[in-house]
């Protein structure tokens, strides 16, 4: 079971993405990688959703042209948020949370 330390700072580089999305959860990962593999793995985890959603994002604005992007833009955006606050409550549990539909580059 993960201290508390780390998991707050797990859950917080999820948290803090809604401020700043790559620069602050970049910061916490780096810090603490090397000191937690709990929060290295919710770092690395966190990278592969932004990586990921941020190629869906790209596909959506493209379709856009074709009428179907809109939907999958708004319906991506709730996706984010659900599963970004879903994360940071897991890892605030202690819980390794694998985030769904993301592409594992970052290993």
């Amino acid at each position: 079971m993960p201290s508390k330390d780390e998991r707050i700072f797990a859950a917080a580089i999820y948290l803090i993405s809604f401020v700043t999305a790559f620069i602050g959860p970049l910061v916490i990962w780096l810090i603490k990688k090397d000191d937690s593999p709990f929060v290295d793995y919710h770092g690395k985890e966190y990278f592969n959703f932004f990586i990921s959603y941020s190629v869906y994002g790209l596909v959506s604005c493209i379709l856009v042209l074709v009428l179907i992007g809109g939907l999958l833009l708004g319906l991506l955006g709730i996706l984010a948020i659900v599963f970004t606050i879903v994360a940071a409550v897991k890892a605030f549990e202690g819980e390794e949370y694998r985030i769904p539909f993301i592409f594992r580059i970052i290993k």
